[in-house]
């Protein structure tokens, strides 16, 4: 990871596109999900040892994307996933979906809540990943 930015490889298969051969909608969001789940693994922090040792989990408040050139089959592609800010229950991140030129064909500000995972109400990000980000 560079400082707070991850790029992870992705690559398109038959089951992320629609019957026209073009990246259905909702996979952008799968290859976003997946690009901050390994952002968190590169800070050196498991979702499911969160769960068990922390009870915590980072779920998606706002989502806000724009889908800027289609993307097809078999495509090798780039999620860049940005930390642009933080604050003691949430972050925001900025996240592109690249072609390997740099072309950018999706874009999002996501919204993740540091949430307890026995009450489901926001609580603070545990200090032990703040000490990660801030390294």
């Amino acid at each position: 990871m560079n400082g707070r930015e991850l790029l992870w490889p992705v690559r398109v298969y038959y089951e992320d596109t629609d019957a026209g051969g073009v990246v259905y909608h909702a996979s952008h969001l799968k290859y976003f999900e997946r690009a901050r789940t390994e952002w968190l693994r590169a800070l050196g922090f498991e979702q499911d040892r969160l769960i068990r040792e922390e009870r915590v989990v980072f779920p998606v408040r706002r989502l806000e994307i724009d889908y800027l050139k289609p993307v097809r089959f078999n495509e090798q592609l780039t999620v860049s996933t940005v930390m642009t800010t933080l604050s003691t229950t949430r972050i925001t991140f900025t996240q592109t979906l690249l072609r390997p030129d740099g072309e950018t064909v999706a874009a999002a500000q996501v919204l993740v809540v540091c949430v307890d995972m026995d009450t489901f109400r926001p609580r603070p990000i545990p200090e032990s990943i703040l000490a990660e980000i801030n390294a």
